[in-house]
């Protein structure tokens, strides 16, 4: 081990509690630098993985994809059948990655649990993503890939198709969160995408319901809708869009009053409260104790990606409750993250902090 390794895990062995804050203090190296050093010290196995995790304050626990996401911009009109001028560019993603990377950059301490290959796209979310999230409890997958997603953007900015390589997230087994229930039980909140199986959403939400946990459920399409558990009741927020609603309940909305009926029907089967978004229309909340209410967009005139637009709206929501923000604030919160992401090239924007997000909120207000 070099000085500094030495240093670190003597005060680890003096305080089995310190915190990582705690640590780059007493070392004095910046945090990042800090867990790279107690990675390090996991893959010689002087010290668990999980210790890293249980000696920080109660995180948000991430479950569900981590993938590259490789993005095709085409620049004029888009043409079928024949060849399109185009500028590709490569990030790292996934549904429940992007969200924890938003979470990290607003100063939440997060984990992800997540399955994974052991090759290079792998190598790039790791070396891009531990500064934001502990990532010891994704679990490798002998003989699979690392989930790879890749989107055509118009000359406008927005999505024309989406291919996801998603097998990888089949062995997110209830077995592999047993694994890790240790990390579940200290959560104070749990965060799952739906690009999990239902067997395991099953299980969360159990989990979540036994432990009083806060449960939050983002899906992810339509097509995956039905991987939703059976009981609902357990989830405190579903933040979902029309047309998974509408897979949903097998249902057409066509006006703002539908919407809003909508969201109350997610009420109904058991979600505390429900975010159900209409593209760049509106927004329908509707809570069990709140009421319901539409709140029209913030529109943004320099959009030069949507990909992130999902996600970066999803986090504010889960960061804005957690911090006791009022509904009205909640949703603002969230689509001035969702607005401002959305004029970056990044799928998580690179200047996210909570101070950034309040000014720009003050800003748009």
């Amino acid at each position: 081990m070099h000085p500094k390794e030495n240093d670190v895990l003597k005060y680890i062995k003096d305080n089995p509690f310190i915190s990582q804050t705690e640590l780059a203090r007493k070392v004095g190296l910046t945090s990042s630098a800090v867990a790279a050093i107690v990675s390090d010290l996991v893959k010689k196995e002087f010290i668990q993985g999980q210790a890293y995790v249980l000696n920080a304050e109660y995180p948000i626990v991430c479950v569900g994809a981590a993938n590259v996401d490789r993005k095709f911009f085409v620049h004029n009109e888009l043409i079928h059948g024949t060849s399109n001028p185009i500028q590709s560019a490569h990030s790292v993603g996934g549904v429940a990655r992007n969200i924890g990377e938003n979470l990290g950059r607003l100063g939440e301490s997060v984990a992800l649990i997540t399955t994974r290959g052991d090759d290079g796209e792998w190598k790039t979310i790791e070396e891009q993503t531990s500064t934001f999230i502990n990532l010891d409890f994704a679990e490798h997958v002998e003989g699979q890939s690392t989930g790879c997603y890749t989107a055509l953007i118009s000359h406008e900015g927005e999505m024309e198709y989406g291919f996801a390589d998603m097998n990888i997230y089949d062995y997110l087994t209830p077995e592999v969160l047993i694994k890790q229930t240790y990390i579940l039980k200290r959560a104070k909140c749990i965060i799952a995408d739906l690009n999990t199986p239902k067997v395991s959403l099953d299980f969360l939400c159990a989990y979540a319901e036994k432990h009083d946990i806060n449960l939050v459920l983002i899906p992810v399409s339509g097509p995956k809708m039905n991987r939703l558990p059976e009981n609902l009741n357990p989830v405190d927020w579903l933040i979902v869009n029309r047309d998974e609603t509408e897979a949903h309940f097998n249902i057409k909305i066509n006006s703002d009053e539908d919407l809003l009926k909508a969201a109350e029907m997610w009420n109904e089967s058991g979600v505390s409260h429900v975010i159900v978004t209409n593209g760049v229309k509106s927004i329908a909340y509707s809570g069990k104790e709140d009421g319901s209410k539409i709140y029209s967009i913030i529109p943004s005139e320099k959009v030069v990606d949507v990909t992130g637009a999902g996600d970066s709206f999803s986090s504010a929501i889960v960061f804005g409750w957690l911090k006791g923000y009022p509904v009205d604030d909640i949703v603002r919160m969230a689509m001035v993250n969702s607005s401002k992401t959305i004029e970056t090239e990044y799928t998580v924007r690179q200047d996210l902090t909570e101070k950034q997000l309040i000014k720009d909120m003050e800003e748009v207000k």
